[in-house]
């Protein structure tokens, strides 16, 4: 074989190994940990430079205990559920590059809405509409307004709806009755996100705000059994720690210790 046809040849074989899903969640990487270029923010402050190359980009985005999806999930769930939208075309854009779907990430913005607010999803719709545009996502890509839901978990839901009104007494029917249709036998059955990553939006959403009341709750009885390994749920809080502030990774942690702690016994 000539020289030309064996470069040609190991060209095809680099381009064919790049293209390939596996190849693509390897290489992928954090190059920025912000919408602002790492050049204007040393103008202002080279020690919040050097934190984002040597701390977020090279040391948190790089630990294992999450994939890159998950850390993309969280973040993204924590900026939506902060209204923090300056950053937010930057990480929705990083998110799909990881691997979050278009359906996935339409579906993080419709959960939110009922964990973070209503105009704290609808303000996250505006900068997903931009995005969409500009990577040419349809409603093809998108769910089902009123999708074929996934069964409901008949016991489990009778021990939730029986646990709110505990909680509620007559105080709020209408929050009862919201709360279980359409959050949980709705919002919560569509397909097109994972329980799983329903429970890690939840859950990041509570930590993000100090909304740490319910997480106990929300990570005990959901997300550890939805499929969240203890080690991914501690990991939640040290992204939490980056993205919403030490404080709430302070108010969080000591509530996931707690709830691994039981469920170890």
């Amino acid at each position: 074989m000539t020289t030309v046809k064996l470069l040609a040849a190991a060209t095809l074989t680099l381009a064919t190994i790049a293209s390939s899903p596996a190849f693509s969640q390897q290489s992928s990487t954090m190059t920025r940990s912000t919408s602002v270029s790492s050049d204007e923010i040393r103008s202002v402050s080279p020690a919040l430079g050097r934190y984002e190359k040597e701390d977020v980009v090279e040391g948190l985005w790089a630990r294992p205990q999450l994939s890159l999806r998950d850390r993309s999930v969280v973040t993204v769930a924590t900026l939506i559920a902060r209204s923090q939208t300056a950053d937010l075309p930057h990480y929705m854009s990083l998110a799909l590059d990881n691997g979050v779907t278009p359906k996935e990430l339409s579906e993080i913005i419709s959960h939110l809405a009922f964990y973070a607010g209503w105009t704290n999803a609808t303000s996250a719709v505006a900068v997903a509409h931009d995005i969409f545009a500009e990577r040419n996502i349809g409603a093809d890509q998108l769910p089902e307004a009123s999708p074929d839901l996934m069964p409901l978990y008949q016991e489990g839901e009778a021990a939730r709806q029986k646990a709110v009104e505990g909680l509620l007494g007559h105080a709020s029917p209408g929050l009862a009755d919201f709360t279980t249709d359409p959050l949980f036998k709705d919002v919560w059955l569509r397909p097109d996100l994972s329980p799983r990553d329903r429970s890690l939006v939840t859950i990041t959403s509570l930590m993000a705000n100090g909304q740490v009341a319910q997480l106990a709750g929300h990570l005990n009885n959901r997300a550890l059994d939805n499929g969240l390994t203890p080690e991914q749920a501690g990991e939640v809080v040290t992204q939490i720690a980056f993205y919403a502030g030490w404080p709430n990774a302070f108010s969080a942690g000591p509530v996931v210790a707690e709830v691994l702690k039981k469920r170890q016994q």
